[in-house]
């Protein structure tokens, strides 16, 4: 079987996967791939940013299962002029609750970023109050719970406007805008990921 490795930067409004439901778009109505190519993971439908997507099982397993920790980055759009307190708050773990149960989150890094980073603008925009800061923030974490980061500004007092997934391990979006695609090789993806592969050449 032939394997394909993709990323996309799935844009705003945009449902992780190919199947329609309702009115809402999907990544069929934005990117055309081999029909057994599906997603590694999930971003949520009002999040951007990064998504690979192959049908290599293995690698897919691999991301996905809880033990294999790989680094994921977020630019983050707050609401109002995040604190440091509440920056090292977030570091070191913050209580959200995850399908009905109270969850700690494990320690991550993060900054508040000094300038508004380079990124496509969304459509629709955020919706801006000249009156309130809407700060930058990065956070990088090793897991991914259900809508963790935006579970985590709301814990810390700070709701998240606009949420970008920019990186996982040393792959990114840089130079791509909302809606594009690019293909990777089995090496760029495997490389990039920071796993080694499999030794019986799946």
């Amino acid at each position: 079987m032939e394997l394909y490795y993709y990323i996309i930067y799935k844009p705003y409004e945009v449902l992780t996967r190919f199947t329609p439901e309702g009115n809402k778009a999907c990544l069929a109505d934005y990117f055309k791939v081999p029909g057994d190519v599906y997603p590694v993971g999930r971003l949520d439908y009002d999040s951007e940013g990064l998504l690979i997507l192959t049908n290599d099982k293995a690698l897919n397993q691999r991301l996905l299962s809880p033990q294999y920790a790989h680094e994921r980055e977020y630019w983050v759009q707050v609401d109002g002029a995040i604190t440091p307190e509440a920056m090292q708050r977030l570091e070191a773990g913050v209580r959200i609750n995850i399908d009905g149960k109270d969850y700690l989150t494990r320690r991550c890094k993060g900054e508040i970023l000094a300038a508004e980073p380079v990124l496509p603008p969304r459509n629709p925009p955020i919706r801006f109050r000249k009156s309130i800061p809407a700060p930058w923030i990065r956070l990088v974490l090793a897991e991914g719970k259900n809508r963790q980061v935006r579970r985590m500004t709301a814990a810390v007092g700070f709701p998240t406007l606009r949420l970008v997934r920019y990186r996982m391990e040393d792959i990114t979006i840089a130079g791509m805008q909302s809606g594009d695609i690019r293909q990777l090789s089995r090496e760029e993806i495997y490389r990039g990921l920071k796993i080694k592969a499999f030794k019986d050449g799946r």
